[in-house]
């Protein structure tokens, strides 16, 4: 015997279906179309990548700009330091400045650099706000000082004849017994200057358009009378001063009892800027307004060694 049961399925779902449909009504559902989720134009596109590139543009420019400052910054600091030691080395070299008391024996000179350099002009420069140029000199000087046994001489120059190195400083240094006379130092160092021997010399420093040395006195009297100089009883020229500045040889028991040192130094990229141009002219026109780009420092160095009977 068969028995047929008949289930009630579309009445079990029929409370399901119409909670669904009680739902959708409340939320306003609407059936799923491709249209629900469309995609981006290509003008969307193209105006997020404009703006994305001008982003990472700005992005680049400013490191850019950040990574050079920060480069110049450490050049900058490598140039005044290099300034700073030159200074410190000269000052310590003046500090040793002896009277040889020998006849001949130069103690301490200073000449312009149109001593040796008949081409050589200062470098002018013309100062904001000013009509009065002003003007970058070079000088040359010499030093003798006595260490235990033996004489030495020190000198400093400034090739301004060089448009391959601009500017480039020199430190001379030389000795010989106490037997011999000192006068031969300065001799060699004063040859070594007209000749342009720069090689036998030490090179400290480039970029240097301003060096000057001025002597002073027990009293702090700046002497610029420029006396003329007996040595081995032969009288040497009178030394007329140079574009304001005093020119002299000191011999005997002979030297100052300060000296007062200025050295201008031009910034880096400055001085790599005018290394750029082929002649000396374009070299020079170039800096004419760049004083504002040229560091100058001074130091007054007082002289131990000063024999007080010179002055009286």
């Amino acid at each position: 015997m068969t028995v047929k049961i008949k289930l009630q399925v579309a009445s079990r779902r029929l409370p399901v279906l119409q909670q669904n449909r009680a739902i959708r009504e409340t939320f306003n559902f609407q059936p799923a179309t491709c249209n629900d989720h469309p995609a981006f134009s290509l003008i969307e596109v193209l105006v997020v990548v404009s703006l994305l590139s001008v982003i990472v543009l700005a992005l680049m420019a400013v490191f850019t700009s950040t990574q050079r400052a920060f480069r110049a910054s450490l050049t900058q600091t490598g140039v005044l330091e290099g300034s700073r030691a030159t200074m410190e080395l000269m000052a310590a070299d003046l500090r040793t400045l002896t009277p040889s008391d020998v006849g001949g024996a130069v103690n301490f000179f200073v000449l312009a650099n149109s001593d040796y350099s008949s081409s050589y002009q200062p470098l002018g420069q013309t100062l904001p706000g000013s009509s009065e140029p002003r003007e970058n000199l070079l000088n040359y000087f010499f030093m003798l000082s006595r260490q235990n046994t033996k004489w030495i001489g020190i000198g400093y120059v400034v090739d301004n004849t060089n448009s391959s190195d601009l500017y480039p400083l020199y430190r001379f240094y030389g000795e010989t017994n106490l037997q011999s006379n000192p006068y031969g130092l300065f001799n060699n160092f004063f040859q070594a200057v007209s000749s342009s021997q720069w090689g036998s010399m030490s090179h400290l420093m480039d970029g240097v358009v301003h060096l000057t040395a001025r002597a002073y006195d027990t009293n702090g009297v700046w002497i610029n009378n420029s006396p003329p100089v007996y040595t081995n009883n032969v009288l040497y020229a009178s030394v007329s001063p140079a574009y304001g500045e005093a020119q002299f040889y000191m011999t005997s028991n002979m030297v100052p009892a300060a000296v007062e040192l200025e050295l201008g130094v031009l910034e880096d990229r400055t001085l790599q800027r005018a290394e750029s141009f082929p002649t000396t002219a374009l070299q020079t026109n170039y800096l004419s307004d760049k004083s504002g780009n040229v560091h100058v420092f001074r130091q007054r160095v007082s002289i131990p060694n000063v024999d007080l009977t010179a002055y009286q």
